[in-house]
């Protein structure tokens, strides 16, 4: 019997097993596939081209805090970086794109080509992320939940007023917080085309804070991949978990949770086997997929599952992978150094794109989110080629593959108009439609890759369900660990490492007054994390 059993081996998953093993929990960690690392993973669809079939870059795993006591470096984790994090063509005919370089210096000068007080604004945006937000915005967003103590500590070291109109700028709608930030059409592209990553409308509160993390984050860490493509980000954490005693099991999909007398007692898989928890279950999976698939109906409140019929899902998603045989021929040249590419979206298109999806409408101009992978890492593809791949959005709830095409062919257009002649050089062309991605992954959900939909009113305290926010559930010793928890989707590690928090935490519990424990249960789960080891360089710059 383990101490805790962990379904899904996804990089959450991971996470929390390492968490708990550190702890000295003896843990068993059940994987459906065939492999661990859920969406993260690497194939040669095409030979000599590795392809990414689901993330491929990791800004978010790099800025962390959850990853940085992990060493994956020791555990045979390698990043690495394209000369440029991202650029954004202000249309086919851009042939100057604005980039963003290594040095904010460089990108400042850069701006400041298109519009002279960009450069200026650049660097001071800069420095109030390096200074004040970085530090603040990180350990909010995938430090415990709820993030109490950095948001008192916000408040205390730059004072109400200061911290109100930081709390404003956070809040504000894309549209709106680029016009305060930029005079000119580039500079606005680099944070809105970020925006877009999310499922936030770009006049929506909350996607204005999307765009700012991901842009600072590019010109901070840049958005690195690792070497050889991404899983071996996924097999460096199942290396560090079993270094730490975790037993991981593949092809071994759960088909319940086993509970008694209100709580969790263990799980049984795919052929009756029941896999027995001492201390704790927690659930890599989605939370639709937690409370109306893994547990009973009489296990589960009424209300948890009235709530849950609202839960909404983000936007489906349509991913092509390339392998072109020769250099991309971008009209503008600086985009070949471009890790990321953001392509089908200036100042006057980007709004009818994303008012086509939120209207149902399949867009005829749609915005796209394209990687450059050997440009990015050169181990990728043979010198002189490219492993690419993009992707884009259907209207929420359109998943057919008949659908899935027409936009492929769109984005395909879209790509084309970029770089006039790539279409001659690609080799193969491998789409993945929603419902490829939910057969690859359960997790995936009609195409939906964050876990449900980024918008606020399923956010913080209401991800996923009004009452259950973050990792605890109804059911005692169960905890969600996947990404319909807080924070949400992208590669941190956050929903894990909660979930992981939170049961080592009412472990120590037993026994305590009510009163005392809900005090105790506040205290644990609002202190900072203390990293076990030193704060390895293998993720950092």
């Amino acid at each position: 019997m383990s101490d805790a059993v962990v379904v899904g081996a996804g990089h959450n998953g991971l996470i929390a097993a390492i968490r708990l093993a550190d702890a000295g929990w003896d843990v068993t960690v059940l994987e459906a596939a065939p492999q661990v690392g859920g969406a993260i993973k690497s194939a040669e669809l095409t030979p000599g081209y590795v392809t990414d079939l689901f993330s491929a870059f990791f800004p978010l795993a790099v800025a962390s805090p959850v990853f940085a006591d992990l060493d994956l470096g020791s555990h045979g984790l390698t990043w690495s970086r394209a000369p440029f994090a991202f650029g954004h063509p202000a249309g086919p005919s851009d042939d100057d794109a604005p980039v963003v370089h290594p040095d904010p210096a460089d990108t400042a000068a850069h701006l400041a080509r298109f519009a002279p007080r960009d450069g200026t604004r650049w660097l001071d945006l800069v420095a109030q992320w390096q200074t004040t937000v970085r530090p603040i915005l990180l350990n909010s967003l995938f430090g415990p939940f709820p993030p109490v103590r950095a948001l008192l500590r916000a408040l205390r070291s730059s004072g109400t007023a200061d911290a109100l109109r930081l709390a404003r700028f956070l809040l504000l709608p894309a549209n709106q917080m680029v016009r305060e930030l930029f005079h000119g059409e580039k500079a606005r592209l680099l944070i809105l085309g970020n925006a877009l990553h999310a499922d936030i409308p770009l006049d929506a509160p909350g996607s204005g804070v999307m765009g700012y993390l991901l842009t600072m984050l590019g010109q901070d860490t840049g958005y690195p991949v690792p070497v050889g493509g991404a899983e071996q980000l996924a097999q460096a954490l199942r290396r560090r978990a079993e270094k730490a005693g975790v037993q991981v099991h593949c092809d071994t999909p759960v088909t319940r949770i086993e509970t008694r007398g209100g709580r969790a007692v263990g799980v049984v898989d795919g052929g009756g086997r029941l896999w027995p928890a001492r201390r704790a279950v927690l659930a890599d999976v989605s939370a639709p997929d937690l409370y109306t698939r893994l547990l009973s109906a009489d296990d589960v409140p009424a209300r948890v599952l009235a709530d849950l019929e609202t839960f909404t899902w983000d936007t489906p998603v349509v991913k092509i992978n390339y392998a072109i045989g020769g250099a991309i021929p971008w009209r503008s040249e600086n985009l070949s150094g471009a890790g990321t590419v953001h392509l089908g979206a200036d100042s006057h298109t980007i709004a009818s794109s994303t008012t086509d999806i939120e209207t149902g409408n399949i867009p005829e101009q749609p915005f796209l989110l394209f990687g450059q992978m050997t440009a990015a890492d050169p181990t990728r593809s043979p010198a002189g080629t490219e492993s690419a791949w993009s992707y884009s959005h259907l209207p929420r709830g359109v998943t057919d593959d008949e659908a899935a095409r027409y936009l492929a062919a769109r984005m395909d257009a879209v790509l084309e108009a970029h770089a006039p002649g790539v279409s001659d050089l690609i080799v193969e062309r491998h789409v993945q439609t929603p419902r490829d991605l939910q057969a690859a992954d359960a997790n995936l959900v009609g195409g939906a890759v964050n876990g449900g939909t980024s918008q606020l009113f399923q956010q913080l305290v209401f991800r996923p369900t009004p009452g259950l926010g973050g990792a605890i559930t109804p059911v005692g010793r169960l905890y969600l660990a996947g990404s319909s928890a807080h924070p949400g989707g992208g590669v941190h590690g956050a929903c894990g490492n909660n979930a992981a928090r939170a049961a080592l935490a009412h472990d120590g519990l037993r026994g305590l007054p009510r009163r005392a424990l809900s005090r105790r249960v506040t205290e644990l789960l609002t202190k900072p994390p203390r990293p076990d080891t030193p704060q390895s360089n293998g993720a950092r710059r």
